[in-house]
């Protein structure tokens, strides 16, 4: 398992150097620059080229990108440009939040989707694998941001069970957290919630067509131990990296999810980023949510190959 890991490392520094170039050009390409927004509409060109200066914006791009990765690589994020106060502090603030709400998602969509898999796949009853079907497609085929609003009228508004919007602290109350926290975890996970279903249904589809499952029926094994003791186990590998790939998914949807129920995360900070096209704060931000999907898929690998050998021996 050492050697394996060892060898998916190499790779991931690659994403995470060709992400860095992508995510410093991109910002570039954007019309204006923080020091036009600095000075404002009506500063003069004189000062507008002051606060370039001061910001190290006139140097060329090759030695900005060099500077940016270097001060990353001591560890020193650096001040921010608009948003006023440390670049480090500003991410760690909103950051809690943000993964709190992906890692409430993502126990949803495991829950959720493992739910509608097995079911899809072992129900005998054709009505039942009908709602699966409905379930599925329904929350594919709405967006988040729909999904959030009929979420907040049928629940916030119409029963008032939740609450619309905000956060009080995993630490400071949890039991109030945690109803802060449903709202937006489930907008968030229902569709990759979907996608792992159907994904898990077909898996499962495919496990209880092998001879080695026909051969146990016929000895008189039953469905439910032939579902939790074989099916189950080889169809899970696959699943598991499907799950790796929706986590990357559900951190860049908890920006649009973040604004919906005003959740004090990363996306709030990214907005507010953006429109002052404050640099720092935005190429640094969007280089840690790439660091944390590479982690993530790179671990998944590692689950994967812990549950299938065939992958470590290739």
């Amino acid at each position: 398992m050492g050697r394996y890991l060892l060898k998916r490392i190499p790779s991931a520094l690659v994403v995470l150097v060709i992400a860095s170039v992508v995510v410093f050009g991109i910002l570039r390409l954007v019309p204006g620059d923080a020091a036009t927004a600095l000075a404002g509409p009506d500063a003069s060109e004189e000062s507008v080229a002051a606060i370039r200066r001061q910001l190290g914006l006139d140097q060329a791009l090759a030695v900005q990108y060099v500077h940016w990765i270097g001060d990353l690589l001591r560890g020193d994020l650096g001040p921010s440009y608009a948003v006023g106060g440390e670049v480090a502090d500003l991410i760690g603030e909103g950051f809690g939040a943000t993964v709190e709400l992906t890692l409430g998602a993502l126990l949803l969509t495991i829950a959720i989707g493992l739910a509608l898999g097995v079911l899809g796949a072992t129900s005998r009853r054709r009505s039942v694998r009908g709602v699966v079907q409905a379930l599925t497609t329904g929350a594919l085929a709405v967006p988040p941001f729909v999904t959030g609003v009929l979420l907040v009228l049928v629940l916030a508004v119409g029963f008032a069970v939740l609450p619309s919007g905000g956060r009080v602290g995993l630490f400071e109350a949890p039991d109030l957290e945690l109803q802060y926290l449903l709202l937006p975890a489930l907008c968030l996970a229902l569709p990759s919630a979907a996608v792992v279903g159907r994904y898990l249904k077909d898996s499962l589809q495919q496990a209880f067509s092998e001879d080695y499952i026909r051969t146990a029926t016929a000895a008189g094994v039953s469905r439910r131990r032939l579902l939790w003791r074989h099916a189950l186990p080889n169809a899970l590998p696959p699943v598991v990296t499907l799950i790796g790939m929706q986590t990357g998914q559900l951190l860049g949807g908890a920006v649009l999810v973040e604004a919906i129920f005003a959740w004090p995360g990363l996306g709030q900070l990214a907005e507010t980023g953006l429109t002052a096209r404050d640099y720092p704060v935005v190429q640094d931000l969007l280089l840690l949510l790439v660091t944390v999907f590479v982690l993530v898929q790179l671990l998944t690998d590692v689950v994967h190959a812990w549950l299938d050998p065939r992958i470590r021996w290739e």
